[in-house]
């Protein structure tokens, strides 16, 4: 783990420093079949890190949301999302991040958030969570009017889930902010937010919060309580909330 925790920091710097070069530039976005937008930021910074997969492990494979799989069904396979927020990204908003993930047989050994404009790399293997080398851990809330609530976006909750429970439940915390998309859990793992909670999430996405989350002392589920990976959605809590979220946000 060791390796392949020192080799994802070499992955997430890589592509820090392509994104860097176009944060906050005139540049083209365009947009997918699902209306997501992408950049050449986001090709470039996945094509750095692919680049770099092949030739330190040239039989693990690698899936990424910009490019087809390579070397499918092999036991270890690298999840890669260059820009997770490119809408934040595209704005000018530092509020983004690269998820790298490392996948053996199928379940998540070790994730990481790379935060280029903070400089800030989070890295989980389930059992620990690092911030810049240093453990870290979720904060102690026990009673959901004390919470700090994130989401991505408001309005994605209503198209996709139980809106009306979503906003009683978003009432009902101290602090609601959408400060979302990957740094939501990056804020959930490191103690300043309570509960992170979207919708919808594609697999590269939600896996390499589970390390992550967990490694931190937390909990992640998708949205109706289940298992994460291949669930609905995610949502992410210190812990001691979480059932009590999930029973919110059912209504």
């Amino acid at each position: 783990m060791e390796e392949f925790i020192s080799f994802s920091k070499q992955l997430a710097f890589a592509s820090g420093e392509v994104i860097k070069k176009f944060f906050q530039s005139k540049i083209d976005v365009h947009f997918k079949e699902d209306q997501t937008p992408i950049t050449i930021a986001d090709r470039e910074a996945e094509s750095v890190m692919r680049r770099m997969i092949r030739e330190k492990y040239p039989d693990h494979g690698i899936m990424g949301e910009e490019f087809e799989a390579e070397n499918p069904n092999r036991e270890y396979q690298w999840l890669l999302d260059p820009i997770d927020g490119t809408k934040n990204f595209v704005a000018g908003t530092p509020l983004f991040g690269s998820l790298i993930t490392l996948l053996r047989c199928g379940k998540p050994i070790l994730g990481v958030i790379h935060n280029p404009i903070l400089g800030d790399v989070l890295v989980g293997d389930g059992k620990h969570t690092w911030l810049n080398d240093v453990i870290v851990g979720v904060r102690k809330c026990n009673v959901i009017e004390d919470a700090t609530l994130l989401t991505t976006s408001h309005w994605s909750v209503w198209r996709h889930r139980n809106g009306q429970a979503f906003e009683a439940l978003s009432r009902k915390v101290e602090m609601y902010r959408t400060w979302g998309d990957c740094y939501g859990y990056y804020l959930v793992a490191t103690g300043y937010a309570d509960i992170m909670i979207d919708p919808a999430m594609y697999l590269w996405d939600i896996a390499p919060l589970i390390p992550i989350i967990r490694g931190a002392g937390g909990v992640i589920t998708d949205y109706y309580g289940k298992e994460p990976l291949g669930g609905e959605g995610a949502v992410a809590t210190a812990g001691d909330l979480h059932e009590n979220v999930i029973k919110a946000l059912s209504g």
